[in-house]
């Protein structure tokens, strides 16, 4: 009984290879990358800081643009401060329901993006993350159109991630690799303060 259970594993996982092998092979094709976390549930920030991570370790040349966000004291700005190849713009004026003034956060916005276009041309950088960038697009600070341009005309080689709740389709269309990141459950919910080193 034993010995073909084991035989039928060998054999699964022979196809499985197969396919695996037969996909690695079509792969031929190497350019940057447009990954977008979205989705309301918890970690989009952290998945991008993560790769950040990954791209640093491999030597490469990334910049962090966030957007809304306003707060300089949080744990992954302070881990990667002293990081080499790596510039790091808090660009926010922090949530709009703070803030409460809508010409401010559309100036911010549009300052933020104008820094973000220039790194856009630079072939220099390797890695552009664009922190809570999908609201400048809900909120109607910048046109998907002139975000589509930007990111289209950007250095063959160079990766962006976006990170943000409710991605449009637009945005999501012309992406190479989508995650949505949906809620199950948070502690907030349950009257628990955001917690350092896990929320900020």
């Amino acid at each position: 009984m034993t010995e073909s259970k084991n035989e039928r594993h060998l054999a699964r996982m022979q196809r499985k290879k197969t396919v695996v092998d037969a996909s690695i092979n079509a792969a031929q094709e190497t350019r940057g990358l447009l990954l977008i976390h979205t989705g309301n549930g918890k970690g989009k920030s952290t998945a991008a800081f993560g790769l950040l991570a990954r791209a640093l370790g491999h030597g490469m040349k990334a910049v962090v643009v966030q957007f809304i966000k306003g707060r300089s004291d949080t744990g992954e700005e302070a881990f990667f401060r002293n990081a080499t190849n790596l510039t790091w713009h808090v660009m926010g004026d922090g949530f709009t329901w703070e803030t409460q003034d809508a010409a401010r956060d559309l100036a911010s916005a549009r300052t933020a993006w104008n820094l973000v276009c220039g790194y856009l041309q630079d072939a220099s950088i390797d890695l552009v993350i664009l922190d809570e960038f999908t609201y400048t697009l809900k909120y109607g600070w910048l046109t998907i159109e002139e975000v589509c341009a930007a990111l289209d005309t950007r250095p063959t080689m160079q990766h962006v991630v976006i990170t943000g709740r409710g991605a449009p389709e637009g945005l999501i269309e012309i992406a190479d690799t989508v995650s949505e990141i949906n809620l199950v459950k948070h502690a907030f919910k349950d009257g628990v303060q955001a917690m350092p080193g896990i929320e900020w």
